[in-house]
């Protein structure tokens, strides 16, 4: 392995886009989820929504601006580390990135601060209207960035200029690629998921620790309910990406699914230790025809093989296969913790069952963990290309030397341990401690509908 420019900017751009994805992935779920409980508190005006909605805002804020931050280098190295790429696509992705800034940032530029500061400043229709509003900036931002993925993932609606860059000739195409639909919501849903695990973690470490009891039992009985609900349904988003992945990326479902060759009846490979010298996987564990059956409907159904590939054109066969089942495994295993809390659920013993707590504690990383594989199986299983078929990642990246690249690397290493780190444990110890819990008011004190939410709250700030 050669220590070259390519592979350190590739190396870097990894490091920070991995930490990147971790904050919109958090915050996404974590603004619908705060829209939610302030519109179940207007609705309702039971005070244990709105201790929860000053609780998570708090976390929601810290970690919105860390996800700012981390975009704004990450987008930097496009310019710095992969100009050639910049230079070659910018007129095709280039305008859904601005797209993204217009309509998504913008949107939430505008209401954030009347989310966080404008407690005592407006009525509560209007501060709940500006908490839907970062909500579905959330959700635009996202739809533009997996738009601008997707289209390197399946590329279409484009053409070659004379000057050798790519053009659109359909926006329309290239925004709603084949892989874009399903891939947006596959990863909405993921974010859903890993925003609920979160919730239902701390919510199950305040139970264990008897600590407002009254707001954790809402909010865990609110993230069993995703679970249960999005899980599943995960799963089957999630075979449907596959599907199309299959269709036009098949190198690397061969290589998620760690197929060597081409046959009829391919296996669904449990374990194996794929060894891409031998072409061959060892101390392989698997289900004859089932691979077959999911990806085509047919156990007999012949599917192509990493023998299908040119080596040069195949992805890095290891890490594609072990992030695929990392993924698939956090996915089952959030699926059997929906089923779990709906049976407590129903027989009551939601509240008490200590060991279901413990679990979920133990759980609450799994988002995360199952974001970072699956954008790893994604992002390496479209190799040697950086826009699939068509433009190779050796061919993109910026005439820079390696020394220069690794000293840029070592400086985000050193600067992202010890910034990431510092908010990341204030999280937890917000975490930790818990939201605030209040007993129930008598009727004749809430406050009426029409007027600013009341006194306190502004120590969400």
């Amino acid at each position: 392995m050669e220590w070259d420019a390519l592979l350190l900017s590739r190396l870097q751009f990894a490091f920070t886009i991995g930490f990147h994805i971790i904050f919109p992935a958090f915050t996404i779920g974590l603004a619908s989820f705060l829209a939610v409980c302030e519109g179940l508190w207007l609705l309702t005006k039971k005070p244990l929504f709105k201790n929860l909605y000053l609780f998570w805002v708090k976390i929601f804020a810290i970690s919105f601006g860390m996800g700012v931050v981390s975009g704004v280098v990450m987008s930097y190295q496009f310019g710095t580390n992969w100009s050639v790429f910049s230079a070659m696509v910018g007129s095709v992705i280039g305008p859904l990135l601005a797209y993204e800034v217009l309509t998504a940032f913008f949107l939430e530029a505008s209401f954030l601060g009347i989310m966080l500061f404008g407690w005592k400043r407006v009525g509560p229709g209007l501060h709940f209207f500006s908490t839907c509003m970062v909500a579905i900036g959330t959700l635009m931002s996202a739809f533009w960035i997996l738009a601008a993925n997707s289209w390197m993932q399946t590329p279409q609606g484009w053409a070659w200029a004379e000057d050798g860059t790519m053009v659109a000739t359909s926006f329309w195409e290239v925004i709603f690629n084949p892989s874009m639909p399903v891939r947006f919501a596959h990863m909405t849903l993921a974010a859903y998921l890993t925003t609920a695990m979160v919730i239902a973690a701390v919510s199950a470490f305040a139970l264990l620790k008897n600590k407002a009891l009254p707001e954790s039992r809402m909010a865990l009985r609110m993230a069993v309910l995703m679970m249960a609900i999005v899980a599943p349904l995960q799963i089957v988003v999630g075979h449907e990406s596959g599907k199309i992945a299959h269709e036009y990326q098949p190198a690397k479902v061969a290589a998620m699914e760690g197929w060597w060759t081409t046959q009829a009846q391919q296996p669904t490979i449990l374990f194996a230790w794929p060894d891409e010298a031998a072409e061959r996987n060892h101390l392989e564990i698997g289900i004859p025809g089932a691979g077959s059956w999911v990806v085509a409907g047919s156990a007999d159904a012949e599917l192509e093989g990493l023998d299908a590939f040119a080596p040069e054109d195949r992805p890095p066969v290891w890490i594609t296969f072990w992030a695929f089942r990392v993924m698939v495994a956090m996915g089952l295993a959030m699926v059997a913790l929906g089923i779990w809390g709906a049976g407590a659920w129903a027989l009551k013993r939601i509240d008490t069952s200590r060991w279901y707590h413990r679990a979920l504690v133990l759980a609450g990383p799994s988002g995360f963990i199952a974001v970072l594989a699956g954008w790893i199986a994604a992002e390496v299983g479209r190799q040697p290309y950086v826009v699939y078929g068509v433009v190779r990642t050796a061919d993109a990246v910026s005439p820079v030397s390696a020394a220069s690249v690794a000293t840029s690397l070592m400086f985000f290493i050193v600067v992202y341990a010890i910034v990431f780190s510092a908010g990341a444990l204030y999280i937890l110890r917000l975490m930790a401690k818990g939201p605030d819990s209040h007993e129930e008011p008598p009727q004749d004190t809430n406050e009426p509908p029409g007027t600013p939410m009341g006194a306190g709250v502004q120590e969400a700030t």
